[in-house]
């Protein structure tokens, strides 16, 4: 990775350095999504079962986990992981739980009151990635605030192993957040059988959960496709940019980077530094670090389509930090709270030395299903609130309908909607007898 220096580059080199790597041909993608879905639309369990043996070559005669397969996964966990677990579920637990709405209560006009209040969304499918990193801790990120929220129906679906099960690790977390519908379904066609239904997956009204191209595709086209079933938010290939400055530690700094490096060779990640020498010692300690690591070999193409930035002053690097809008952003300076102030756009923040992104990946309390490609600039990392609907409620008494009944009524009828006048003033009429 050639640093590039921010003030030399024109605004469309600028633009150009901060786009995000190629994704798989879209028209292609977008294509085989279609006749998933519609396959599964069609087909249900049936269709189901033969995308399980093509895509993750195995034949899985039950699709839903059974409760002996449950006790089986939990034996087969050391004391020491499963406590690790219900570390890192108690701590989702207690970040969440204060996120809990306040039940609102105003009045507007004396004798008119309005309210909000919140509703569990009553179905909410839960999707887990498998492949070559089984994400349990996804399973927490999920299920955690979909318990909290009161979402009576809750389906997880994750993709099998060769042996036809689903990793321990990931059935431990469903139990711990009180998830007994587990589907041994992965890829496009889980999205689908969320969205649809079948006879062995129960339609959901809100999706949720990171993935792979297909399963982000998935989700866009089933929720614009008539089914009534919403999206949490856009999530692709994982992204980190770490600023720094010539106090920070370059091992650290190497370590946060290859931590998203890892995740696939399409994720990205960004250094955006006040020091040229560091951005020098940084690489140094990429190529010492991906020495020992088991996942190298991903890492490297990541690191191939990955920048360094050399900024002139902190208010450049945070220029540069809003314009990327990173799914992660760690600020390695010596005053993180300085830079904090101005950072508009990223999906979680962490501050200072001693803070990883590994942190919130786990176990620090935040959610990890968080914007990427940009869409920090417009959307937020997942929180109780995406589990939950909103309602107003509004209650008048006949003085309140007096006050403000008059108003409404030439409201209404400036827009010419001479109904609605109407139905205050039938009401009027009947007071003032």
């Amino acid at each position: 990775m050639k640093p590039l220096t921010w003030k030399r580059l024109t605004a469309r080199q600028r633009t150009t350095a901060l786009a995000r790597p190629a994704q798989a041909s879209r028209p292609q993608v977008t294509a085989a999504v279609t006749r998933i879905l519609g396959a599964v639309r069609r087909d249900g369990d049936r269709a189901l079962r033969r995308f399980t043996a093509q895509f993750d070559g195995v034949d899985v005669r039950s699709l839903r986990v059974t409760p002996g397969e449950f006790a089986a996964a939990e034996k087969l966990l050391l004391p020491a992981d499963k406590a690790a677990l219900r570390t890192a579920c108690r701590n989702l637990r207690k970040f969440h739980a204060a996120q809990r709405p306040v039940a609102l209560r105003v009045e507007t006009t004396p004798g008119i009151v309005c309210e909000k209040i919140s509703r569990p969304i009553a179905r909410v499918g839960l999707y887990v990635p498998g492949g070559s990193a089984p994400l349990f801790s996804t399973a927490l990120m999920l299920g955690v605030p979909a318990q909290l929220a009161g979402c009576p129906q809750r389906v997880l679906c994750t993709p099998p192993g060769r042996d036809g099960r689903i990793n321990p690790w990931i059935l431990y977390a469903a139990q711990l957040c009180g998830i007994t519908t587990v589907c041994k379904i992965g890829g496009a066609q889980a999205i689908a059988a969320m969205a649809y239904g079948t006879r062995s997956v129960p339609a959901c009204d809100k999706l949720f959960g990171p993935g792979n191209a297909f399963v982000t595709e998935a989700k866009r086209q089933v929720s614009r496709s008539g089914a009534l079933v919403a999206i949490d938010l856009p999530a692709g290939p994982s992204e980190v940019m770490v600023v720094a400055d010539r106090t920070a530690n370059a091992g650290f700094v190497a370590a946060d980077l290859l931590s998203q490096a890892e995740h696939g060779p399409d994720s990205q990640v960004v250094l955006v530094t006040l020091s040229a020498p560091l951005a020098t010692r940084v690489q140094k300690e990429i190529a010492r670090q991906l020495a020992v690591l088991p996942r190298a070999g991903i890492a490297r193409r990541a690191l191939a389509a990955s920048r360094i930035f050399v900024a002139a002053t902190a208010r450049e690097a945070v220029e540069i930090a809003n314009a990327y809008a990173p799914e992660h952003l760690i600020l390695q300076v010596k005053q993180p709270r300085a830079l904090l102030a101005g950072i508009t756009s990223a999906g979680s923040v962490f501050l200072g030395p001693w803070t990883p992104e590994s942190l919130g990946d786990y176990a620090s309390g935040t959610n990890h299903v968080l914007p990427t490609d940009g869409w920090a600039r417009s959307c937020s990392g997942l929180g109780l609130a995406d589990f939950l609907r909103s309602m107003t409620v509004q209650t008048s008494s006949p003085r309140g309908l007096q006050r403000l009944g008059p108003v409404v009524e030439r409201l209404a009828l400036a827009e010419n909607l001479a109904a609605h006048q109407r139905a205050v003033s039938v009401r009027l009429q009947q007071l003032s007898r």
